[in-house]
């Protein structure tokens, strides 16, 4: 792994390509290089909440793993997704207990979510980048930026301007109720709104 590359999370969108699928954008950090990777529903909700500081009512699967590794005396170093084959993305979650260090395999999604969990980077290297890898021009950058600026997640928010005009008390009452619902995207929305006037 000499060649390891650092990535961060960049955006989470719907996939324009697969119903019911989202787009997890991964860029090169002091790079230009994207490496998007299609994941499922629940997958998507598990990072995107994690990455919106939500915690939901009941523990999600990947809370779940983080709670029994630490009950284990496990650690999680890093997350590598480390290889690519015929369009599927593979990965790797490094962990370590007692000073002894070994790899798990997993789903980038599954990794990347359990990864946020214990605020781990992630890592990738040049071969994968090389082959997967989207190189933005400047225009697209910006508007890449603009757009995470906008949202956090890295689409235009139609639902915003319709929070902005609600009274404090029922954003807050709207965020009780979209967390008892599960309904976390909903919920990180709201959140965010409320954030902005405090």
């Amino acid at each position: 792994m000499a060649d390891k590359i650092k990535l961060e999370i960049l955006g989470l969108s719907s996939s324009q390509s697969q119903s019911g699928s989202f787009a997890l954008v991964l860029g090169e950090v002091g790079g230009n290089r994207r490496l998007p990777i299609i994941i499922g529903m629940f997958e998507a909700q598990a990072i995107a909440i994690e990455i919106e500081e939500i915690t939901p009512n009941r523990p999600m699967t990947h809370d779940l793993f983080k709670s029994f590794a630490f009950n284990l005396g496990y650690d999680i170093k890093e997350i590598y997704i480390s290889d690519l084959k015929e369009g599927v993305f593979f990965a790797k979650i490094i962990c370590e207990s007692g000073g002894n260090q070994f790899e798990i395999d997993a789903r980038p999604s599954d990794a990347i979510a359990i990864g946020l969990r214990f605020k781990v980077d992630i890592y990738t290297h040049e071969s994968i980048l090389t082959e997967a890898g989207i190189v933005l021009t400047d225009e697209e950058e910006e508007i890449t930026e603009v757009k995470r600026k906008s949202t956090g997640s890295g689409k235009p928010e139609p639902v915003s301007k319709k929070l902005e005009d609600l009274p404090s008390d029922q954003l807050n009452s709207m965020l009780d109720e979209a967390l008892a619902q599960e309904d976390y995207e909903r919920a990180a929305k709201i959140r965010d709104e409320i954030n902005k006037r405090n």
